[in-house]
């Protein structure tokens, strides 16, 4: 959310447009990204004819598959009702962030009263660019995981990540970089003398959180960004890598098809149930993969492609600007 905001805000101040912050600020509309605490607020500044847009991401749903805490299962379960309050009771408009989304929220929830559109979110592509500084490795491959988090019960993508990796490496030398948070219990289980260590043929290296001005130079670095997220919503990691021209590869749950064309990376069919948290086919990725790593040029021209011809900041901000203020 804040990489939205901080891009969002980037692109209404370039056309002179003033942004708050206040709901008792007199302004022309209200953008909820995602959810907020201030519902009296909010509900005031309805009341004096100030049209609320909400925009939504995914649901939490992890929590109720597979135990994450205590902490995380109320603040998920809390977020979700919220969430689907201020859709249904303060929402005059609904923007959801890809069709996935968009279905998803309708199946559980049921259609919202209020008119809805579809915007899939932008970058700046002139900071989000292939060309450029970068390390990429010329003797072994490298997969970059590029993910807000991946602790507690969101791990289940690193390992799958870690298994393909190992299937790639009896053809191509593999090393995983995950860039994100991963809590000290999962790391350990890759660390040497770890449960997973004496078997692994990889190399991995955890990053830990990176800052946002080093993800470009860190995409350009890799040769293939794996979008370890079971049931995206949306992620931006997908697109940021895609305008970098690094091509994504991963299974076909929730909006990765949506986002990724067959020749900007590798997406093929989960193989079992994700909503169970359930093992993907890795041996089906790990086969079709190699493409990408074969054929560099080709895949990460493809992928900047895509991100000027659907992904570009511009096109995105005149959107919003088309619901919030139409």
């Amino acid at each position: 959310m804040a990489s939205f905001r901080l891009k969002f805000e980037q692109g209404l101040r370039a056309r002179g447009i003033n942004v708050t912050h206040d709901l008792d600020e007199k302004s022309d509309a209200i953008l909820v990204i995602a959810g907020t605490r201030f519902l009296l607020d909010l509900n005031r500044a309805r009341q004096r004819g100030i049209r609320v847009v909400q925009r939504l991401d995914g649901i939490n749903w992890v929590q109720r598959v597979k135990w994450s805490g205590v902490k995380y299962t109320v603040r998920a379960e809390y977020g979700n009702f919220m969430l689907s309050l201020i859709r249904n009771r303060f929402a005059d408009r609904i923007i959801y962030q890809s069709q996935f989304i968009r279905q998803w929220w309708e199946d559980w929830y049921g259609v919202a009263k209020a008119p809805a559109s579809v915007i899939i979110n932008g970058v700046d592509l002139n900071a989000y660019t292939h060309d450029g500084e970068h390390e990429r490795p010329a003797n072994i491959y490298r997969m970059l995981l590029l993910e807000g988090s991946l602790a507690h019960g969101l791990n289940s993508g690193l390992f799958h990540a870690v298994s393909l990796a190992e299937k790639m490496s009896t053809k191509y030398p593999m090393e995983v970089v995950v860039a994100g948070v991963v809590d000290e219990a999962t790391q350990k289980k890759f660390a040497q003398g770890g449960v997973l260590a004496a078997k692994s043929s990889i190399t991995i290296k955890f990053l830990g959180a990176v800052p946002r001005t080093d993800i470009p130079k860190l995409a350009r670095s890799s040769h293939v960004m794996y979008c370890a997220e079971i049931n995206p919503p949306c992620p931006n990691s997908v697109i940021e890598s895609l305008a970098c021209g690094l091509p994504v590869i991963g299974f076909d749950s929730g909006s990765l098809k949506e986002l990724v064309t067959d020749d900007a990376g590798c997406i093929v069919a989960y193989g079992a149930n994700p909503w169970k948290l359930e093992m993907p086919n890795i041996e089906a990725l790990a086969l079709s993969a190699g493409e990408a790593l074969e054929k560099q040029s080709q895949f990460r021209a493809a992928a900047r492609r895509r991100a000027e011809s659907a992904f570009g900041l511009d096109g995105m901000v005149d959107e919003y600007l088309k619901v919030l203020l139409a």
